[in-house]
């Protein structure tokens, strides 16, 4: 048996052993405390204090939007979201149920829209419920502690101030959308993130990177239930972590005059198109309303599917912009630069008279006039005034369709304008060549007769127009069209200024030009003009009417009541014109949708347009004439009382001689008898 000696000397080993292990492990504590507490220690407390922080971005206002006379158009409004941040949602189903009672939505609901993003990192708010009212933030705020998650998002709102008026000129912005992001980020070199709002239309589109500004951020302390108890100044934290305030976009000052464009919107009121007026001598775009509309605040506040719902299924195409987007066969307005082409070409001379009946036969066709007895001898000044189109057609037999074409466009027609506005069409001018690429077939004579008078392929978008007539007024000068004055910051400083830019020259004789201007001055201001009913007080209006027929019609279909057709059958009613017709200021073209005549439905629009723009800025003038106006036409209803009563002896005079011829007849018969 063992001693004590020997069982302490068995035993001495272990424990020497053991003592060496607690050793070990407690140089290793001490070895990870050192680690953690020295040489880590700074980088691990900077870890525990961004634990507390969150770094919230800081939206920068949007730019703002003015008329050319300082009239604000576009600003901004602070609105609210309610939202859930699902890395702090705790106790889902209490603060669910609880946000749904104050929001009056249902908590089925709230679980579909955080469902639908689970997929995003769980630190991204999720919206609930855009634009709520203070009341519901107050609430939120309120109640906050009992759902911990649940936050107010304040933002900046777009708010527009004529609502649908422009709406398709200003545009409007949203959230950017899943499929746009690689697409806007390549094009603008902008990293763009789901929840940002974008220009999608208009103005607000095209000069987007102008006006959206550099988003800033700030430090909030957050709880563990992501609270938010304190607003800080990263640098009370450390000296590289700090806030970085918003920068304001750009605003920009536009060319347009708002009470011109609310004059165009009021005066297309239960109408289908389109108005736009530009400065003769600049080419500064004044109005450009297009009719019906939507209303861009409805975007920026986040679209409901009723008012998404209401614009798509609606037949007249609300969202469409029949200014730049739609083109129409521009009609008789076209006659115009016919007559100039055939001037030019020396196929007719000014005082030259044309026998013109109600038809003219091309082969075995007939091309019908629009007055059925015709009109007698016709000169360009004559053709123009009454709209003669067997004028027209004759001068088609010898005008080449590849000349017609050159003439239109040297005046704009068949390209685009290049406004500062996306996804403006071309319209079309057909030539030869393009005919034969197009069906690969040759052209035709009876084409270029319809040609001729602004029908077939040929077609115009209301801006097109507009700028064509503009170089008709101003002695063939071709402006380049534009909508922003400048763009400059909210200090006051201009960033970019936009000036009068001369596309050419038309090379057109002077002579050639004055005879058409003459023609387009009788047209509104000689009795039996087309559009003489509808000239206008103080204004002295020069211009062209027009009638564009949207469907091949039968001689029995063009003679019938226009009014009287279905709707979509109905020809569209155009008028452009340009004023004061001594010295051109503005050019104004209109074109109503179905409206049937140019006269009636479109003059009126350009009328009341170009009277809005006299009275504000030339006065005097307009004072002027119409003085001149109110005298001419008292003197003019003075003689048609004189003119209609003779009328009216006359008929009593002959109807009385009719009756003692029947009375002496009858006397004759009696006698026999």
């Amino acid at each position: 048996m063992f001693g004590e000696d020997d069982v302490v000397r068995s035993h001495k080993g272990r424990l020497t052993l053991i003592g060496n292990i607690v050793i070990f492990f407690f140089l290793i504590i001490i070895a990870r405390l050192w680690y953690l507490q020295i040489y880590s220690g700074k980088e691990l407390y900077r870890y525990s204090i961004e634990n507390t922080l969150r770094k919230e971005t800081v939206k920068a206002a949007r730019g703002m939007i003015f008329s050319r006379n300082n009239q604000l158009l576009i600003h901004n409004i602070p609105r609210f979201d309610a939202i859930i941040i699902p890395q702090y949602l705790k106790n889902k189903n209490a603060s669910v149920d609880k946000l749904a009672q104050i929001l009056k939505m249902s908590s089925k609901d709230i679980k579909k829209t955080l469902k639908k993003n689970r997929g995003q990192a769980k630190y991204r708010p999720v919206v609930i419920k855009k634009n709520i009212s203070r009341k519901e933030v107050a609430i939120i705020e309120t109640e906050n502690f009992k759902m911990p998650g649940v936050l107010v998002h304040s933002f900046i709102s777009r708010e527009y101030s004529d609502k649908e008026i422009g709406g398709h000129l200003l545009g409007y912005i949203s959230e950017i959308s899943q499929h746009q992001l690689p697409k806007y980020r390549k094009r603008d070199k902008f990293n763009y993130k789901l929840g940002d709002f974008i220009g999608q239309a208009g103005l607000e589109e095209e000069m987007d990177l102008e006006l959206r500004g550099d988003d800033g951020h700030e430090f909030v302390r957050v709880d563990a239930r992501g609270r938010v108890r304190k607003h800080v100044s990263g640098s009370e934290i450390f000296s590289d972590v700090r806030n970085r305030k918003a920068v304001p976009g750009n605003n920009l000052r536009l060319t347009i005059d708002r009470d011109m464009q609310i004059t165009a919107y009021n005066s297309l009121e239960g109408k289908v198109g389109s108005a736009v007026a530009i400065d003769v001598n600049t080419g500064e775009i004044l109005t450009m309303v297009s009719r019906p509309s939507f209303d861009p605040t409805q975007f920026s506040r986040g679209l409901t599917t009723e008012y998404w719902k209401s614009l798509v299924d609606n037949t007249k195409n609300p969202l469409r912009d029949r200014t730049i987007q739609e083109h129409y066969s521009p009609g008789s307005t076209f006659k115009t630069f016919t007559a100039l082409a055939a001037l030019e070409e020396g196929i007719i001379t000014k005082d030259q008279k044309v026998k013109c009946g109600p038809t003219f036969k091309l082969g075995r066709r007939r091309y019908h006039d629009w007055n059925r007895g015709g009109h007698g001898l016709t000169d360009v000044y004559k053709s123009l005034k009454r709209s003669v189109d067997v004028y027209f057609y004759k001068i088609a037999t010898q005008l080449d369709i590849d000349v017609l074409a050159r003439y239109a466009r040297k005046f704009g027609f068949g390209s685009k304008t290049g406004i500062m506005l996306p996804r403006e069409t071309s319209g079309l001018i057909p030539d030869r060549e393009w005919k034969k690429k197009r069906y690969g077939e040759d052209w035709q004579l009876g084409e270029t007769l319809s040609c001729s008078i602004g029908q077939s392929y040929i077609l115009a978008t209301p801006l097109q127009l507009a700028v064509a007539y503009a170089a008709i007024a101003n002695k063939g000068k071709l402006y380049h069209p534009y909508l922003i004055r400048e763009v400059f910051k909210n200090d006051g400083e201009v960033v970019k200024k936009f000036s009068p830019k001369m596309v050419s020259q038309v090379n057109v004789s002077e002579d050639s030009l004055n005879a058409i201007k003459k023609g387009l001055y009788q047209v509104v201001n000689e009795r039996k003009g087309t559009a003489w009913w509808y000239r206008g007080i103080g204004i002295h209006m020069a211009g062209k009417t027009g009638t564009s027929q949207v469907k091949s019609m039968t001689s029995k279909e063009l003679f019938s009541k226009c009014e009287e057709m279905p709707y979509k059958d109905r020809h569209h009613g155009i008028f452009v014109g340009y004023a004061p017709a001594d010295d051109p200021k503005i050019a104004v073209s209109v074109v109503v949708e179905h409206g049937c005549h140019g006269s009636s439905a479109a003059a009126p629009v350009v009328r009341d347009v170009i009277t809005n723009y006299m009275k504000k800025y030339h006065p005097q003038t307009y004072n002027k004439f119409a003085e001149e106006d109110k005298k001419a036409l008292k003197e003019f209803w003075k003689k048609e009382k004189i003119r209609k009563d003779k009328i009216k002896k006359a008929k009593e005079k002959e109807k009385l001689e009719k009756e003692k011829e029947q009375a002496e007849k009858e006397a004759e018969k009696s006698e026999e008898a």
